[in-house]
């Protein structure tokens, strides 16, 4: 398994801190190796392996643990004297208030707390109410491009990039979908991890009875990316195939699925306004290859498969995201970066005038001197009038 440096870069720092580090990201995306990763360094740096303590919610051996009481007391057991002790606490949602926990082991002992989740729970109110202040966070998303060329690489495999960028695009990032070559094995392995994200991220922890209108409603989303849908729209679409529903139980239902990280909500900003819209967002999946997924045989939307890879390493990067709102339309991603900002504008290929006119010219009612780019899949550098052309596997691979 190769090193997860993006991500051990942003933690690497605060280690011993008392700040609480938590990870959360979809199911498989490789938290629990990037703890291990972690627990590795901590080892290097000379600390005892009993003063290193690794708990995964998921297996059914801590079941006893997942109470709060419980849970204290195994944990304060295990302290031994007044050194510095390592916490790691991976799929830590399933522990009842461990919000609670959490806040007293780090305010009553000498201890460096490392939690994951695989629901936004564990970034819900109710943590910051207890932890305000006290907690790093960080997004961890299934590899990045460079990430997986990186892993081919481990595994003797030699590709040239826009072969391993087509392979990329087809089947995503999650890191053990590339442990096998075999397209049934692989599409058994996400349809696996699709049906575990269902149950126990969204099933099991909202109680959801109607399991086909839920199908069909991500159906809708991985038909959609990129586009602007809301939940009217699908309430309408529903309709027109007998489908009965009320707009709040899509509003519910959506919600869910944002929180089990499966996909994404993104906000329009509105530039001039310097606001965030809450209507008429768009969604992208956190994984290209759950397209493999889709019940319907549409064809493939390359433009929204790239806006997907585009914002999904922008997330990895961790950018803050919006969907940029003009005067007169729409440009694809506003960036923030710590205050600072950038655009994207996102396509497959600058195939013709009217094309380049579009793209370029969405930035025409855009007055600041922020960067501006184009990404497409295009060789011959576009760039104009101020606004920078990348090709998208030359973007990716930047450091």
């Amino acid at each position: 398994m190769i090193k997860r440096e993006m991500y051990l870069k942003k933690i690497r720092d605060s280690y011993d801190s008392e700040l609480i580090k938590i990870i959360v990201g979809v199911r498989r995306s490789g938290k629990s190796v990037l703890m291990l990763q972690i627990i590795d360094e901590l080892k290097e740096k000379g600390i005892k392996e009993d003063h290193i303590i690794y708990i995964n919610f998921e297996d059914y051996d801590y079941t006893d643990y997942t109470k709060p009481k419980e849970f204290n007391k195994y944990i304060k057991d295990k302290i031994k004297d007044k050194e510095k002790y390592y916490l790691f606490f991976d799929e830590i949602q399933n522990v009842q208030e461990f919000e609670k926990v959490i806040n007293s082991f780090r305010a009553t002992m000498n201890v460096s707390i490392f939690i994951t989740g695989s629901n936004s729970k564990v970034l819900s109110s109710d943590l910051s109410t207890h932890l305000a202040g006290r907690y790093i966070s960080i997004k961890m998303m299934p590899f990045t491009f460079s990430e997986y060329l990186e892993l081919q690489r481990s595994q003797g495999i030699v590709k040239n990039n826009d072969e391993a960028f087509l392979e990329y695009l087809e089947w995503g990032g999650m890191p053990q979908i590339y442990n096998s070559s075999s397209v049934q094995e692989r599409k058994m392995y996400l349809r696996d991890l699709y049906n575990t994200v269902i149950l126990k991220d969204i099933l099991e922890r909202n109680n959801i009875k109607d399991v086909k209108l839920l199908n069909r409603i991500i159906q809708l989303i991985m038909e959609n990316i990129g586009g602007v849908i809301s939940a009217n729209s699908i309430t309408k679409f529903l309709k027109t195939d007998n489908v009965i529903t009320s707009v709040d139980t899509i509003l519910n239902y959506i919600m869910y699925i944002n929180n089990s990280l499966i996909a994404n909500k993104v906000s329009r900003y509105n530039i001039r306004g310097k606001s965030v819209m809450t209507l008429l967002e768009k969604y992208y999946l956190v994984d290209l290859g759950l397209l493999q997924l889709k019940s319907s045989p549409i064809e493939k939307k390359v433009g929204g498969r790239l806006e997907n890879i585009v914002y999904n390493e922008l997330i990895a990067r961790g950018y803050d995201v919006y969907i940029g709102k003009t005067d007169k339309g729409e440009i694809d991603f506003v960036v923030d970066n710590f205050g600072d900002r950038f655009y994207i504008q996102v396509a497959d290929y600058l195939s013709s005038d009217d094309v380049i006119e579009r793209e370029f010219g969405a930035y025409k009612n855009v007055e600041d001197n922020y960067p501006k780019y184009v990404i497409t899949m295009d060789k011959i550098n576009y760039s104009q009038n101020g606004i920078i052309h990348k090709n998208i596997i030359d973007w990716l691979l930047e450091k």
